[in-house]
């Protein structure tokens, strides 16, 4: 534990935003998954799931948990899921 009253603040702080972050990256994980158990059922109608996951990274990123490249990345990912499927 440290001593200097700024440090004290800074491991307060610290966990906090620990705290929220790892909320808010469950929540985006929890999506995914709501996602690809939406579309192993009917792939048809999926594409609600879809933009309500794409939300969820959406927020994620203004937030500032994870990093824009990789929040396209994913949604990329899904959507073309989505749409080799649809083919």
């Amino acid at each position: 534990m440290p001593n200097i009253k700024s440090a004290k603040k800074r491991v307060k702080v610290s966990l906090k935003k620990n705290l929220r972050n790892r909320i808010v990256k469950t929540g985006v994980r929890t999506s995914v998954k709501k996602f690809q158990t939406a579309f192993a059922a009917d792939p048809a109608s999926a594409q609600a799931q879809l933009s309500q996951t794409a939300s969820a990274i959406d927020k994620a990123v203004t937030k500032g948990v994870i990093h824009k490249n990789a929040a396209n990345r994913k949604k990329a990912r899904l959507a073309r899921q989505l749409a080799k499927a649809a083919v």
